[in-house]
């Protein structure tokens, strides 16, 4: 069985009287003043416990006035639970974007370093290859091929003193 709390209340004549405290809402919204028991303020205005709880919790919950002012918005009046509710689905598809915003920023970013990265990397590339391509031209022009080989005696090739020959060969029909 649940365990009921002793509750002393005191009565219009002073008395001290042992009740039952009842352990749920539901007895709660049942109980009624007996007797000489006090009446509680709300059920002297005739509201029930029911009444008085669902006055308390829809209490913030008082729709706008018709008239919007800029105090009403600074105040944050607009900002009700309603209002907030209703919207919901709005803000939360406003956190989306801002989610996908950010995420395409930083991966532009990303890409945009990379890109530079690389950048550099190619302009280097380029540099080397027309430094390379400097140095080949060099040691490869005629005067120098020359020098190597007058310079390297086992060789066997040597200017030669005659033009080159051209050979024609006729067609034949």
């Amino acid at each position: 069985m649940k365990e009921e709390i002793k509750d002393i209340q005191k009565t219009s004549e002073g008395e001290e009287k042992l009740e039952p405290k009842p352990t749920t809402a539901r007895a709660t919204a049942s109980s009624k003043p007996k007797g000489n028991e006090v009446p509680s303020s709300n059920e002297e205005d005739g509201l029930s416990l029911q009444e008085v709880i669902k006055e308390q919790v829809i209490e913030d919950e008082r729709p706008l006035s018709r008239t919007l002012s800029l105090r009403k918005i600074l105040g944050g009046d607009i900002l009700n639970t309603a209002a907030i509710r209703r919207q919901i689905w709005l803000f939360i598809l406003i956190a989306f974007f801002f989610v996908v915003y950010i995420a395409n920023r930083y991966s532009c970013q990303h890409d945009i370093i990379e890109i530079d990265r690389l950048q550099t990397e190619l302009q280097d590339a380029k540099y080397k290859a027309l430094s390379s391509k400097g140095q080949l031209t060099e040691k490869s022009r005629e005067s120098n091929v020359l020098n190597l080989l007058k310079n390297n005696k086992d060789s066997v090739l040597k200017i030669a003193s005659q033009p080159p020959y051209i050979i024609t060969i006729p067609e034949s029909k």
